[in-house]
């Protein structure tokens, strides 16, 4: 895969880069939120792995920009930022996940091959237009309506979206959701929760998307 490593710390850099490059990724190194910027323009890639804290500019305004610039690329925020806002405000703003240091290089490896893996599934060629209230989900597509108004979500939130919309009414567990959206069990509840948060105040159905304590979301239809 061709990743792109945002780090400015450049002993940290090297080896990381080292050790993604034994696995068989093309790293580009950048050390600056403008290098970044500028390399991200040049070329595509598959994975960026973010630090939040760069000499000339906040992590969290590259990651947007970035998230802007492509709705698929993935995004693993890799920072010593470990306070919950931090957590919240750089999954809300585009990251797939969110690793704080230190971290084990196990870890890591497992949370990138499981983001890999969800960019990587082939989309469906079948036509699948899914209905709930004033919302509708063209799975195909990757494209939600409420009530004929376009609501663009992340890859993240339009993959929990889809989930619950295939099973109205029913309770699907916080485990089972989190296999489904991001095939691993190393993503925590708190980052579902982040997520789903999310997709509620975009959606913005009151009663949609319902917390059933300590189980699970369930979508409740015809709101």
């Amino acid at each position: 895969m061709r990743v792109m490593l945002v780090e400015d710390d450049a002993r940290v850099a090297a080896a990381l880069a080292t050790a993604l490059r034994r696995r068989g990724h093309d790293v580009a190194h950048c050390p600056t939120a403008q290098t970044a910027l500028d390399t991200f323009a040049g070329e595509p890639f598959d994975l960026v792995l973010l630090d939040l804290n760069l000499p000339d500019g906040d992590g969290i305004e590259v990651c947007r920009t970035l998230r802007r610039k492509d709705e698929t690329v993935a995004i693993i925020a890799v920072t010593a930022r470990g306070e919950e806002r931090d957590r919240v405000i750089g999954l809300q703003t585009g990251a797939d996940d969110y690793v704080v240091k230190p971290y084990s290089m196990a870890e890591l490896n497992a949370r990138i091959e499981a983001v890999l893996r969800r960019a990587s599934r082939a989309p469906q060629s079948a036509v699948e237009v899914l209905a709930a209230g004033p919302v509708r989900v063209d799975v195909g597509a990757r494209q939600v309506t409420v009530a004929g108004r376009d609501v663009a979500l992340t890859r993240k939130e339009f993959e929990i979206l889809a989930v619950l919309v295939r099973t109205p009414g029913v309770v699907v567990s916080y485990d089972r959701l989190i296999l489904a959206v991001w095939q691993t069990s190393f993503v925590g509840r708190h980052t579902l929760d982040v997520h789903v948060g999310s997709l509620r105040a975009k959606l913005d159905v009151p009663g949609l998307v319902q917390t059933v304590r300590g189980v699970g979301y369930r979508l409740v239809p015809g709101l």
